[in-house]
C-alpha cells in the first residue's frame, strides 16, 4: 500500500456538498487529500490530514476532480483544415463532411490510428482530462468499425459503437440496407469491444425510426444507448433518448419546450450533454444551458473532439465557452465537466473527490476553479494525477 498526501490546497472541489461548504461543488478551503494506491482515502482540512508515505505541497493552489470527457471521436485519420477554413469563410456545416474522414480512416493502418489516438489522449491529459469516452464511426464497414473499437478499448473503458454515424458511402442508395448491416453483422462484430451504442439522429444521417431500430438492437446486444440529438435542427432525438432511457442526449442545441421538460423529468436517467466546441467551430447557435438547468435537467459538458466540427481536446476551453455563451456560472460549468460527465457515463467513482472515488485530480496554477473561465486560453493545469499516479 502506498499513500500520498496533497496538502496546503487553497481551494478543493470535492463535488460532494456533505464534505464541504454545502454547495454542489462541496468546496473545502485550506484542504488536503490523501491518496491510497488508486483511490481517494481521505479529504478534509489540511491541519487534520493524516500522515502518508509521501507528501506534495499544493502551495495554496486549487485542486479539482479530473475532467470527465463523455463525448469524443478520437479514432480517426486525416485532416479537415480546408473544410474548417472554408466554413470560417462562409460555408455552412452539414453532416456530409464526415465522409472525408471515413476515407482517410479506412486507408490508415492500425498503428497510425492508435498513434493518433494516443497523441490526443496525452494532449487532453495535460489539460486535466483523466477519463474519456470515445466512439467508432469513421470506418462504416464491419472490419473498420470493429478495429476502431478494439484500438479504443485498449485505452479506455468507455467505448461507444457508432456505426450509425452517417449512412456509409457504400450504401448511399440503400440506407435500409445499411441499417440492417449496423443492427446485424456490424453490431455482432463490435459489441464485444463496446459499452455503449450511439446514433446520429439528424437530417442527413438517421431519422427517428432508423435510430430507434439501431438503439434497440444495440440494447438487445447488451449496449447502453446514447444519442446524438437535436444538433443541427429540431428532431426526435431527445424524445427518443428519454424514451429508451439513454444515458445521454448529446448536443441538445435545438430544443422545444417539450424536449426540455422531457430532459428535466428524466434528470436521473438521461443527461443533457452540451458540446460548445462544436458551436464554436461551426458558428452555430449555442445550446441554452441556462434553460436546461433552470428546468432541472442534469447537464454535462464535453469536448466532442473530432477532426471536422470540434477539433479541441480542451475541457477548460469548453468551460470558458459555456460560461461566456451558454448561460452557465463557473461553478455549474465545472460541475458539468466533472460530475456531470460522470453521470453521463453512469459512473459514481469519477468526477468527485471523496473517500472511495478514483484518485483522478488536477492541480491548477490558480487559487480557485473560477480561473478556468476567468482566464480563458491560459494553460492553468499544472499537475495531473490519474488513478493515483502523477501523470502530467
Amino acid at each position: 500500500m502506498t499513500t500520498t498526501v496533497i496538502t496546503n490546497i487553497g481551494s478543493l472541489v470535492t463535488n460532494d456538498p456533505a464534505l464541504g461548504d454545502g454547495t454542489p461543488l462541496g468546496l473545502i478551503q485550506d484542504a488536503a487529500v490523501v491518496i491510497e494506491n488508486d483511490t481517494i482515502a481521505w479529504v478534509g482540512s489540511a491541519d487534520k490530514a493524516p500522515d502518508a508515505d509521501t507528501a506534495f505541497n499544493a502551495k495554496g493552489r486549487a485542486v479539482i476532480p479530473g475532467f470527465v470527457d463523455s463525448h469524443s471521436h478520437l479514432v480517426f485519420a486525416g485532416d479537415r483544415t480546408a473544410e474548417f477554413n472554408a466554413r470560417m469563410s462562409g460555408r455552412g456545416y452539414t453532416a456530409g463532411g464526415i465522409r472525408t474522414t471515413v476515407a482517410a480512416t479506412r486507408a490508415a493502418s492500425d498503428a497510425e490510428l492508435e498513434a493518433n489516438l494516443l497523441r490526443h489522449l496525452d494532449e487532453a491529459r495535460r489539460q486535466g482530462t483523466t477519463t474519456f469516452e470515445t466512439k467508432s464511426g469513421y470506418g462504416l464497414t464491419v472490419a473498420d468499425e470493429a478495429r476502431a473499437l478494439r484500438i479504443a478499448s485498449a485505452h479506455t473503458e468507455e467505448v461507444t459503437y457508432l456505426g450509425a454515424h452517417i449512412v456509409s458511402p457504400d450504401y448511399a442508395d440503400d440506407p435500409a440496407g445499411y441499417v440492417a448491416l449496423v443492427t446485424g453483422e456490424m453490431l455482432a462484430a463490435c459489441a464485444p469491444y463496446a459499452r455503449w451504442v450511439d446514433v446520429f439522429c439528424e437530417k442527413g444521417a438517421f431519422d427517428g425510426d432508423q435510430a430507434r431500430a439501431i438503439l434497440t438492437a444495440g440494447a438487445a446486444a447488451g449496449l447502453v444507448p446514447r444519442v446524438h440529438a437535436n444538433q443541427l435542427s429540431h428532431g426526435p432525438g431527445v424524445q427518443l433518448a428519454v424514451e429508451l432511457e439513454a444515458a445521454s442526449a448529446d448536443h441538445c442545441t435545438h430544443l422545444t419546450d417539450a424536449d426540455v421538460d422531457a430532459l428535466a423529468q428524466a434528470a436521473g436517467t438521461t443527461v443533457a450533454t452540451l458540446l460548445p466546441g462544436a458551436e464554436f467551430s461551426t458558428r452555430a447557435q449555442w445550446p441554452d444551458a441556462r434553460r436546461l438547468l433552470d428546468a432541472g435537467a442534469t447537464v454535462a459538458l464535453s469536448t466532442d473532439c473530432n477532426p471536422g466540427s470540434s477539433y479541441t481536446s480542451s475541457m477548460p476551453f469548453c468551460i470558458a465557452l459555456a460560461v461566456r455563451d451558454m448561460g452557465m456560472t463557473p461553478d455549474e460549468a465545472l460541475w458539468s465537466a466533472t460530475a456531470g460527465g460522470a453521470r453521463a457515463l453512469r459512473r459514481d467513482d469519477l468526477g468527485r473527490l471523496g473517500p472511495g472515488a478514483r484518485a483522478d485530480l488536477a492541480l491548477l496554477e490558480a487559487p480557485s476553479h473560477v480561473h478556468l473561465a476567468y482566464r480563458p486560453g491560459v494553460p492553468l493545469v499544472s499537475a495531473v494525477w490519474q488513478r493515483g499516479v502523477r501523470a502530467a
